[in-house]
């Protein structure tokens, strides 16, 4: 039977006949509709006596364990009581009862417990500055005086009751209602005995309308494979992290001025198993880790992980911001994962989604009835482009969900960084929306202050909470000072993509080469903001689908000029300012577009021009890595200069970089004419060494001989105080190093 139709709230279940004298109280347990079942049921004094009520669906009898003594069923109920002297009946009893297939039951009363959540914690929570919110909100196995169980808390603030629905229980919203938590919206029951996998939902009934709505839990760390959405009931996890190392050097790491490199890989169509099935995260770990640091890359960055329901949606469509999907395994496994990648020197960057949410009845949408987490307008939100819905940034518990998420993911899963994925859709109340359809900010504007105040407050609690993390921002405007601190006016994110460098470079390069002297500025306009902000130059999975084709098939030309093509743009990326990002399967040069359906084409790397560009990449990736002119003033305007960017006729580039005390110099030839004895101006006097050319034969380039070292000639040439005569291959980029 459906979990989502199971349920046996009041309406559904088998029919029952009240007396017409039962007080209300009683009246609601039996109706599922009490707020504070605490009231009612469980140990009460009543007359100097002891009052022990219960309430159990589907039972015959039922009896106190300790004493054998019989409840009594209030006539035409579900409703058992006994009264008696309880001066032996211990403070946390036990109830032993018989169900309707004549199985017998034993196990402690859930009401005889008291509340577990502190007031400081509701207290923090209600003003949006609880950071380990996941650590009291949903479902934690506890121990209570030595009793074994599951603690569950939810926020429902729009709830008349909630209860706690699960395989234990029949799905049956009467069985364990939840007490409310005062005016904090927040409802919480201690359940001893339920075992660990065990699933479970949270039923609740709105306070307006009475309707039910059956809800897997917004702070689940583990849920069911799809296409169940339950969520799991798991003991803390057992991994023993082996990353000591690799965290404390994270604690200091400089990450302006380090390399960084970063392949963007989807788990699921990245490999697969012979049968096409998905790996788990550490089959996938070590396979990946393998290929990861045989290319040199520092980082890898998943597409979301976060717990969701379409393999299509990427991820992007989160619905379990507290759990990695259970698709490639476990939580422990992910752990694992991300373990072996550090001990390894690979960090983990992880997409998070906190700009919308699914529609999916069963998650967050109209929560408890009421639109909770997202705006009840759809002019603020929802996002009808994607079908998706936008969270209400202006509610403190709804900042308070997000940004115990980001926490939770650095702290409890080691994640090196969040790429926040679409940025710009939060900070404009226009986006995507025609004239109209959209509603001002208080001072008329179209900016998003309740989303702007968010990120500011996220990068300043996880810079804070978790130093030398990292939080990149995919967005796509002219937003001022993205990557600026807040207390200077910025949104205090760590890096931001590039999509105008990166835009620019793929049209330029999609141009046959006789026409690219026309198009020359569009190599040269990024310098004029390249240091306006920290970025990172993506060639991302945006690129390689829906149509807009593979890295290799943007590029004109014959087979060989392709392949010359795509050399030429990684050497021209990797020397570019910036940190670098490359989607899977774009280091080989894939044919086809991304297919999330199946894995890579892998069989390509049987041919020598595939595993040519894949070389390239690896040794691009080491000299960025090791040559400190090349990474060590990315954002900085010290580390760049002109040395030719005017010379479109020839479509040539010539540049240097700079560390302290290191020179490097990048020569581009963006055409497949060949240049002999071509002077370059060098700023310093000095012996120069080819350390890469991207038209060597090992690259199925064209081989054409170039020397190796070269002398500066005390010539002035292009602006430079000496030269150096150079031949330059067709389509190629190459690289020189100071000695």
């Amino acid at each position: 039977m459906n979990r989502d139709t199971q349920s046996m709230a009041s309406g559904t279940g088998r029919k029952v006949t009240t007396r017409p004298s039962l007080p209300d109280p009683l009246q609601r347990i039996i109706d599922a509709r009490h707020h504070d079942p605490f009231e009612v049921l469980g140990r009460h004094k009543d007359d100097g006596q002891t009052l022990v009520r219960v309430f159990i669906p589907w039972c015959t009898q039922v009896r106190l364990t300790e004493t054998g003594a019989p409840l009594q069923r209030i006539e035409g109920t579900d409703l058992f009581e006994w009264r008696g002297d309880g001066s032996n009946l211990p403070e946390h009893y036990q109830l032993t009862w018989t169900d309707n297939d004549g199985v017998e039951w034993t196990d402690y009363d859930p009401y005889c417990f008291p509340a577990l959540i502190g007031d400081l914690d509701l207290h923090w929570f209600g003003e949006g500055r609880h950071l380990h919110a996941y650590r009291f909100l949903g479902a934690h196995f506890r121990e209570v005086d030595g009793i074994d169980g599951v603690h569950f808390a939810v926020w429902a603030p729009g709830a008349e009751r909630i209860s706690v629905v699960g395989d234990w229980n029949r799905w049956d919203g009467r069985r364990h209602p939840m007490r409310v938590r005062g005016g904090s919206g927040i409802w919480e029951l201690f359940i001893p005995g339920v075992s660990s996998h065990s699933h479970y939902k949270f039923e609740i009934r709105n306070r307006e309308h009475g309707t039910i709505h059956v809800k897997c839990d917004p702070y689940g760390q583990a849920f069911e494979l799809r296409p169940g959405n339950a969520s799991l009931a798991m003991r803390p996890g057992q991994h023993h992290w082996q990353d000591q190392t690799w965290m404390e050097a994270r604690h200091e790491l400089d990450w302006l001025h380090a390399p960084m490199s970063i392949y963007e890989v989807h788990l699921g169509s990245w490999q697969r198993d012979e049968q096409g099935q998905f790996l788990n995260y550490r089959e996938l770990a070590e396979r990946l880790v393998s290929w990861v640091t045989e290319l040199g890359f520092t980082h890898i960055e998943l597409l979301p992980i976060t717990e969701h329901p379409l393999d299509a949606s990427w991820g992007y469509q989160t619905t379990g911001y507290f759990a990695p999907t259970s698709r490639f395994g476990s939580a422990d496994d992910f752990r694992w994962f991300v373990d072996f990648c550090h001990q390894h020197g690979v960090g983990v960057l992880l997409d998070w989604a906190p700009g919308h949410f699914p529609k999916d009845d069963w998650a967050l949408a109209r929560f408890d009835g009421s639109p909770l987490y997202e705006h009840e307008d759809p002019r603020r939100g929802e996002h009808r482009d994607w079908g998706t819905l936008i969270f209400n940034y202006g509610r403190n518990e709804v900042r308070n969900f997000l940004l115990s998420s980001a926490i939770f993911w650095l702290e409890e899963m080691h994640i090196d960084g969040l790429r926040v994925d679409a940025v710009a859709s939060m900070l404009y109340l226009d986006y995507s929306r025609d004239p109209g359809d959209w509603i001002p900010n208080e001072y008329g504007g179209r900016e998003n202050l309740e989303a702007i105040h968010f990120l500011r407050h996220l990068n300043e609690v996880t810079h804070s909470e978790a130093p030398g993390s990292m939080v990149i921002a995919e967005e796509s405007t002219a937003w001022p000072q993205v990557t600026r601190p807040v207390d200077v006016g910025g949104l205090g994110f760590s890096m931001k993509w590039n999509m105008g460098w990166m835009h620019d470079t793929l049209q330029y390069m999609s141009k046959e080469p006789v026409h690219r002297k026309f198009h020359h500025s569009q190599l040269t306009f990024g310098l004029l903001y390249a240091f306006n902000e920290n970025f990172v130059l993506p060639f991302s999975h945006d690129e390689v689908v829906h149509g807009k084709g593979s890295m290799l098939d943007k590029m004109p030309g014959d087979s060989w000029q392709r392949f010359a093509n795509l050399r030429l743009l990684y050497t021209f990326m990797y020397t570019y300012p910036g940190k670098k990002l490359l989607f899977m399967g774009s280091e080989f040069g894939q044919y086809a577009e991304w297919n999330a359906d199946t894995e890579l084409d892998w069989h390509l790397m049987e041919d020598e021009r595939h595993a040519g560009l894949k070389q390239l990449l690896g040794d691009l990736n080491r000299l960025h890595r090791y040559e400190p002119a090349l990474h060590q003033y990315d954002f900085e305007a010290e580390g760049f200069r002109w040395i030719d960017c005017n010379d479109a006729d020839r479509s040539l580039l010539s540049y240097a970089r700079r560390s302290d005390g290191q020179l490097s110099i990048a020569l581009m030839n963006f055409t497949p004419v060949p240049h002999q004895r071509f002077r370059l101006g060098v700023p310093e006097h000095g012996s120069y060494h080819l350390a890469l050319n991207s038209d060597a034969g090992f690259y199925s380039g064209s081989d054409m001989p170039v020397q190796s070292d070269y002398q500066s000639e005390s010539v002035p040439w292009m602006n430079q105080p000496v030269s150096i005569v150079i031949d330059i291959p067709p389509l190629a980029g190459l690289v020189l190093l100071k000695s």
